[in-house]
């Protein structure tokens, strides 16, 4: 977390950053705010974890009570256009200050696959401590089935630059578990639009079968959406 932290604070023009800046687009947010208010009641309590520029929670907070937004550094958000129930909490190592049971919603988006192993397990341990009883962390992460998704993609057949580890539906359904999470679901998204909850076992032996196949035939959009993992993780 520290190196991210450092490196906008001394390199605000960085590439990385243009490109997290084109992403940022307002279809974007409004596509991802559509997918999150889905689990949103008028008086819950969003997190979002890793939040940058903070795009996101500023566009959740009409419909929720409090937005928080969790990151190694403040110095991308516009707080003078920040909602009046919005606040950031400063992401430490190994804890999230905010009590046991009070937050609905968790939200990560490209965010887990930067963390070391031990430490993006210690984070969902402290993601479903602050999570009230049914509560949900609803968490996006690139699949290592259609990967690398960082630098390495030029030179290494797996992740090993700024992605600590990228996930499959295994891992990451094995962490979630682990961790005290009693169910795992995990939403088909287009555009959006949740379409629906793919079973499991069928997305096990799809993603068996396509590390099965050459690398090329794994890279088409298709692929990519129903690989590229979105875990829905219920308290």
């Amino acid at each position: 977390m520290q190196v991210y932290a450092e490196m906008f604070a001394a390199l605000p023009d960085h590439p990385m950053q243009r490109a997290v800046d084109r992403d940022q687009t307002s279809t974007n947010i409004a596509r991802r705010c559509r997918v999150v208010r889905r689990l949103l009641k008028p008086e819950s309590t969003y997190l979002e974890v890793g939040c940058g520029d903070a795009s996101l929670p500023f566009a959740v907070a009409p419909y929720a009570g409090e937005v928080i937004g969790l990151d190694v550094t403040d110095s991308l958000i516009d707080h003078e256009a920040a909602p009046s129930n919005f606040r950031f909490l400063l992401a430490r190592a190994d804890k999230i200050d905010l009590p046991d049971n009070s937050v609905d919603l968790a939200h990560s988006d490209q965010l887990m696959e930067h963390l070391h192993v031990d430490d993006a397990a210690a984070q969902v341990r402290e993601i479903h401590r602050v999570l009230k009883p049914g509560g949900c962390y609803l968490c996006i992460t690139p699949s290592r089935v259609t990967g690398p998704h960082d630098i390495s993609v030029y030179f290494d057949k797996e992740a090993t630059g700024f992605h600590m580890r990228e996930y499959d539906y295994a891992s990451i359904r094995q962490i979630f578990l682990a961790t005290g999470f009693r169910e795992i679901r995990f939403p088909i998204v287009v555009k959006g639009n949740w379409l629906t909850n793919a079973p499991y076992a069928f997305l096990r032996s799809l993603e068996l079968a396509l590390l099965g196949l050459p690398k090329r035939l794994r890279e088409t959009r298709i692929v990519g959406t129903v690989m590229g993992i979105r875990a829905l993780a219920i308290k």
